[in-house]
């Protein structure tokens, strides 16, 4: 009987440790040519633009490398477009088309809204497994572009 409850004590306690343990995060969005992308285990780092001034820092660390800069880097750029004005997203994804990179589009905010994060810097997200592991914030071009090399291809 003693043995009994020691294994029924201890089952019950693993199965709460699992259900505590945090799932991993994925998620699926669509990028400026409305091609799907979901986050997987081969990104390393998950960049979060919440604003048009945020956009533009991350638009300046990138606008002089080639095409496919941070796919070989393992960088996924989200661009949370959710507060833009209806007209204004009419306007600014189609000329998002031109841009050498990626952009996920978060057009209702269910993506960064996953990572407390603020509309004045840009968020940098380690992730392994689809779990952030480490996070930093930029507010200069120069700063985010120095990270951005120093990332292994």
């Amino acid at each position: 009987m003693k043995r009994l409850c020691i294994l029924l004590f201890s089952v019950v306690c693993s199965t709460a440790w699992a259900t505590d343990a945090p799932a991993p995060t994925r998620w699926t969005l669509l990028d400026q040519f409305e091609k799907a992308y979901t986050l997987d285990d081969a990104a390393r780092v998950v960049l979060v633009a919440r604003s048009m001034s945020t956009a533009r820092l991350v638009n300046g660390a990138l606008e002089e490398k080639p095409e496919g800069y941070l796919d070989a880097r393992h960088v996924v750029y989200v661009a949370d477009i959710e507060k833009m004005p209806s007209f204004a997203k009419l306007v600014a994804v189609p000329a998002m088309r031109s841009a050498k990179y990626r952009i996920m589009l978060d057009q209702t905010g269910r993506v960064a809204n996953r990572y407390d994060g603020d509309r004045e810097t840009v968020q940098w997200l380690e992730v392994e497994d689809g779990k952030v592991v480490r996070e930093q914030r930029f507010n200069d071009a120069a700063a985010l572009q120095a990270a951005l090399e120093a990332l292994p291809q």
